[in-house]
């Protein structure tokens, strides 16, 4: 439990969104609220390399 205590502290806004839901008791959300946050991360990497042609066969 304290791993996720320290994942909310330094998580800034996606560690609060996540904390909320853990509080609110919507756990079905999280999966959710990650995989769009894995998408996003993955967005903003393709734009920042050269790996953007591998990741666009994958869509």
């Amino acid at each position: 439990m304290s791993f996720l205590k320290g994942f909310f502290s330094r998580g800034g806004e996606a560690g609060e969104l996540l904390q909320f839901l853990w509080e609110a008791k919507l756990w079905f959300l999280i999966p959710l609220v990650a995989v769009l946050l894995v998408f996003g991360l993955l967005l903003i990497f393709a734009q920042a390399t050269g790996v953007a042609p591998f990741i666009y066969t994958l869509f």
